[in-house]
């Protein structure tokens, strides 16, 4: 098994999340609901994730700002 460094991991996993919400914007037509009851998951809370790790690291980074990111577009839209 090849072992990964920490810069490794944390690019594949930036790399991946990336992806996820490319396909996700692609994917309009699954709804917020459906993804929460088949994978107890959906865009919002990719988004609070989003939110939570950036507060982590000391940015202050509003609800709007996160969901404008994951959906590529301001929520209201």
């Amino acid at each position: 098994m090849t072992e990964l460094s920490d810069d490794q991991k944390r690019d594949f996993e930036a790399a991946a999340f990336r992806r996820l919400v490319e396909h996700l914007r692609e994917r309009s037509d699954v709804q917020n609901i459906d993804l929460m009851n088949l994978a107890g998951f959906c865009r919002n809370c990719l988004s609070n994730w989003y939110r939570e790790a950036a507060e982590a690291e000391g940015v202050d980074l509003g609800k709007d700002q996160s969901r404008e990111i994951v959906y590529g577009m301001p929520y209201a839209q």
